[in-house]
């Protein structure tokens, strides 16, 4: 009898890692997402604290009975800043004062009380020896509560995002 010539068992080569399956780009550019969406909702959450943590300082600074007049401005004054720096920005609030300081704050209201209107007295409230006499308290606090009811979260951008990526 004859030898038939056959070949040994031929097995199929052995799957490659590369390139990858769609479903692991898809993976990749879920997680993707995910982290930007974490990032996203920690900013918002956190500007939205920022609000609120205000509004209880500003009910606060109204309570304290221990502050007079000029004292009460200049807290009024170190709370807007505070609140606007932590809010938009640190380089677009920051270096302002005066007249700009007040046109920023009238940015979201129509009738620009601050720079035509009682928040006047806030421009220059931290360099007076005495508060002025014809001085509002009352309506002060009024506009600065609506001041701040007009302010909006601020929008995360994704440089900023991007930078605190980076740094952690």
């Amino acid at each position: 009898m004859e030898q038939l010539p056959l070949k040994d068992i031929h097995f199929p080569e052995a799957v490659s890692i590369w390139p990858l399956a769609p479903g692991w780009y898809m993976l990749a550019v879920l997680i993707l997402l995910c982290c930007f969406g974490v990032v996203y909702l920690y900013k918002r959450l956190k500007s939205k604290t920022v609000l609120k943590v205000a509004a209880k300082v500003l009910v606060t600074i109204r309570a304290d009975e221990n502050l007079d007049n000029l004292q009460t401005l200049g807290a009024l004054s170190t709370w807007l800043r505070r609140v606007a720096i932590s809010n938009a920005p640190r380089s677009d609030v920051a270096s302002l004062s005066g007249s700009d300081w007040l046109s920023y704050l009238d940015t979201h209201l129509h009738d620009a009380p601050f720079s035509k209107g009682i928040g006047r007295c806030l421009a220059e409230s931290q360099y007076q020896r005495s508060a002025p006499e014809d001085l509002d308290l009352d309506a002060l606090f009024k506009l600065c509560e609506r001041w701040l009811k007009c302010q909006k979260p601020s929008k995360p951008q994704i440089n900023n995002i991007s930078q605190e990526l980076r740094t952690k």
